[in-house]
């Protein structure tokens, strides 16, 4: 049906965090109303290191329910990997994912860009640049784009870090994906840090959270302190049409290992997908009430 709303996004979360398994990740954004998912693992591993027979299982499910797969939230240059691990293991796995995203359907991965693991400054940045020119040359004839999250590593230590590693490497296989939550636990401001690195965002991560005894608590998009709101009007205003994806962190928290309670991963989930659509329909509108076609 066609569903008047205020906002121009497409919706979608790391499904994950609704649940372990696909039957799972489906229902719950079956659920919500969603026809986009964005996949990090299945069942506890990552999207590469499933079996043929099962990424086949898996695809069937997915076209049987009429999904599409937005984004593949990969392990490369991630918090377990920082610069100093052998480089082999992030090139297998994106050659791996490149021939799984064809079969999705997907053009997007995600991946950071190497914590520092004792090296000085210059040589962190000199190894990391070395890395992400092969990367991004093997995505650009892959025909596939590389999505640098604003997480661990050289280049998301700061916006300047971001646009200088964009300028050395000049690739249109190098874009960015903008995690609103991540300024609060790597201390900087979510909304100065998007002002700075929009024209190159393609992909939105909806995370919230605050500091509380020096520890970070996740909480409902808009209640805490990382100006989801401001960051999603200025999203609207500038006109971003793109995708927006849900990452709760209220239970699954990967890089933390924490993996929650399966009774509340699906409900938490839709929940929190629940309370981004109404946080969205307080936007100001942009020259009055986008229409956008759901299922």
């Amino acid at each position: 049906m066609l569903k008047k709303q205020r906002y121009p996004f497409i919706l979608s979360g790391l499904s994950d965090e609704a649940g372990p398994s696909i039957d799972i990740q489906i229902q719950a954004h079956l659920e919500l109303g969603w026809r986009e998912m964005e996949i990090r693992s299945l069942n506890g591993k990552p999207l590469y290191k499933i079996d043929n027979s099962t990424f086949k299982q898996i695809k069937s499910k997915l076209d049987n329910a009429d999904f599409s797969i937005t984004t593949v939230a990969s392990c490369i240059g991630n918090w377990e990997r920082p610069i100093n691990m052998p480089f082999e293991q992030d090139l297998e796995e994106l050659k791996i994912l490149s021939e799984r995203m064809h079969k999705l359907g997907t053009k997007y991965v995600r991946i950071m860009s190497y914590p520092n693991n004792g090296l000085s400054e210059d040589d962190w940045f000199k190894y990391v640049v070395e890395r992400m020119h092969v990367l991004t040359e093997f995505a650009y004839s892959s025909n596939i784009v590389l999505l640098h999250e604003n997480c661990s590593g050289w280049g998301g230590v700061s916006p300047q870090n971001t646009l200088h590693l964009l300028e050395i490497i000049n690739n249109p296989a190098l874009r960015l994906l903008f995690d609103i939550g991540n300024g609060i636990a790597y201390n900087y401001d979510s909304y100065e840090f998007l002002q700075k690195v929009y024209k190159y965002v393609d992909h939105v991560h909806v995370k919230d959270g605050l500091i509380q005894n020096q520890e970070v608590i996740y909480t409902l998009p808009g209640e805490g302190q990382s100006k989801v709101k401001k960051c999603l009007q200025f999203l609207l205003q500038n006109g971003y049409t793109g995708i927006l994806s849900i990452e709760p962190h209220l239970h699954l928290i990967p890089h933390l290992k924490k993996n929650g309670k399966l009774n509340d991963l699906k409900e938490s989930y839709i929940n929190y997908g629940r309370h981004l659509e109404t946080l969205l329909e307080t936007l100001s509108p942009i020259d009055g009430e986008v229409k956008i076609l759901h299922e």
